[in-house]
């Protein structure tokens, strides 16, 4: 019987891996694997054998090029020398079958960087915005309320009512764009999935605290015109039961954290569409 199979990268200053693998596991995926990039490098592992790639946060490199650069770099000129191949192709390759990929925080630092979101017109490769300091000055850890675009072509916001209660954790969160005319097309089609907002999801905020970086139009997260293909600042992984809530042992709270859903419904649509 064919099984739904999700990977997450660790390595080279990722720290959210064993988190990201337990809420695939949590959101129903027959089976995650957790996998050093020096083990794709290798050709021990392919990306071809699953259905989900998780791009988790950390400080990739130590950031030390930018959020995530030297990793973006790493996905798109490194060379499989044992399938005399580059892992871009297999990356490439992944996004063509229809498979997923989530990138959450410096994962999505990585996704913006390397040109795979906004993703126009099935060009991957194109970067047309990034993610920089907060206009703040300094790293910020809070809860943020995230307002959800019901017209997202997302897979992973589905069933989403009118938004979600995640924590974020982040330096360089300022989501820019190079040109009015990519912000204008990503709200257009409705790319941009997730923006900060007030308690009360009613309208995006440009406020601090309520938006911790100054990210233009408020974007906090963001895909591609298929949804198959997702990044956003906030870690949906670090909330996927009631226990991490802030305020768990005073509030009556449901079982499942906001974040799950993301990963249930990557499993489901592998389920349906990908076996």
């Amino acid at each position: 019987m064919a099984r739904t199979r999700a990977i997450v990268i660790t390595g080279n200053g990722t720290n959210c891996e064993m988190e990201a693998a337990h809420a695939c596991k949590l959101g129903g995926f027959d089976e995650t694997v957790v996998a050093h990039i020096a083990e794709l490098l290798a050709g021990e592992i392919r990306l071809d054998d699953f259905h989900f790639l998780n791009l988790t946060g950390g400080f990739l490199d130590g950031d030390d090029l930018g959020s995530a650069k030297a990793q973006a770099n790493r996905l798109r000129y490194a060379r499989v020398d044992e399938l005399e191949e580059h892992l871009l192709d297999q990356l490439l390759r992944f996004i063509n079958d229809g498979k997923l990929v989530l990138g959450v925080c410096n994962g999505f630092q990585l996704m913006v960087k390397m040109g795979m979101l906004p993703g126009f017109d099935g060009d991957h490769l194109s970067q047309r915005t990034t993610l920089t300091f907060n206009d703040c000055g300094r790293f910020q850890d809070r809860w943020t309320y995230l307002k959800l675009d019901p017209a997202s072509p997302s897979v992973f916001t589905q069933g989403i009512a009118k938004g979600i209660y995640l924590p974020m954790r982040h330096g360089e969160g300022k989501f820019l764009c190079d040109s009015e005319a990519t912000l204008e097309r990503i709200e257009q089609e409705h790319l941009a999935v997730l923006k900060y907002s007030g308690p009360d999801y009613a309208q995006p905020t440009m406020e601090f605290p309520e938006n911790p970086n100054g990210a233009q139009n408020a974007i906090a997260g963001l895909c591609d015109q298929s949804g198959r293909i997702m990044g956003l600042m906030p870690h949906p992984e670090a909330f996927v039961h009631y226990t991490q809530h802030p305020r768990w042992t005073r509030e009556e709270l449901p079982e499942e954290g906001d974040g799950l859903i993301l990963f249930r419904n990557a499993a489901e649509y592998a389920r349906k569409n990908l076996l």
